[in-house]
């Protein structure tokens, strides 16, 4: 995918672009590899370092099981909408990507109101003519699902994939509480539909320390969110779905591509990942 710029790492950036502030979707780039960042989103991961050097694989991880997820959804189930909300910056294995690939005709629609990703979603329209991007906010859900960008490209009438894959812990509780917030979102989508979620978790174990460790890095950064929520918290989040086997799990354990053979390191037991289908 073309780069809206790559003038990231000299330390120009565009007007509208604040440099000030940490990104969200900046500092998952550079956790993954990519170039559209500056030193204010590569302080927050060089920070993370030192508390959890491992700690950079909760964003590999939170990729990995987006991927196998969107490929359940378009090559299992037949889902051929998807509403990305929070989607980021464009990175290899991209939501269109991994579900065009299964289903060709599967539309997606792009949310997010990141101005960084916002440049790139203008981008990506110019690439598939079945990938929409929306410049909404994700804590509104009534403006997320009114927009007429969503309303034009996806079927309401048919089931539709709703994915908030590393939203949710971002998202300090304010006007609305994230169940109420999903309960928005999920009353909307037609029966069928899917939800998929995947959340920094306080595993409320030996690891609670190091999950504690990193939210206090996250939240005290730049950037200023990063919450690690309990099971329990994050199964509200699904109110009246039913959920895909095996669950909650941790990110790494849901329907992996082959055996684990790969150390786990205790930053992989602090996030996790569930599918839930709307009846």
């Amino acid at each position: 995918m073309t780069a809206a710029h790559s003038s990231s790492r000299s330390g120009s950036a565009p007007a509208y672009i604040d440099t000030s502030r940490a990104s969200i979707a900046r500092v998952y780039d550079f956790a993954l590899g990519g170039k559209d960042n500056y030193p204010i989103d590569r302080d927050v991961i060089e920070d993370l370092r030192r508390a959890a050097p491992e700690a950079e694989i909760l964003a590999v991880d939170n990729r990995a099981f987006l991927v196998r997820a969107v490929r359940f959804l378009a090559g299992q189930v037949g889902i051929d909408q998807f509403l990305d909300c929070g989607s980021g910056l464009p990175t290899a294995e991209n939501t269109h990507q991994v579900a065009q690939r299964l289903r060709p005709e599967a539309r997606v629609v792009y949310v997010d109101n990141d101005p960084t990703v916002v440049a790139h979603g203008r981008a990506l329209l110019e690439e598939n003519e079945l990938t929409a991007f929306s410049p909404g906010d994700l804590t509104e859900p009534r403006q997320v699902l009114e927009d007429a960008v969503v309303r034009r490209a996806l079927d309401f009438d048919r089931p539709i994939a709703l994915l908030q894959v590393g939203t949710l812990h971002h998202y300090d509780e304010g006007r609305l509480s994230i169940p109420e917030l999903m309960s928005q979102y999920i009353e909307a989508l037609p029966s069928g539909s899917y939800v998929t979620i995947a959340h920094f978790l306080d595993p409320e174990d030996e690891d609670s320390q190091l999950a504690r460790r990193m939210e206090d890095v996250f939240v005290h950064s730049p950037m200023g969110t990063g919450r690690f929520r309990t099971r329990d918290q994050i199964l509200a989040m699904l109110p009246g779905l039913e959920l895909v086997q095996p669950g909650l799990v941790r990110c790494f354990e849901w329907w992996p591509d082959g055996p684990q053979l790969k150390p786990v390191v205790a930053a992989q037991r602090c996030i996790a990942g569930v599918v839930g289908r709307k009846p």
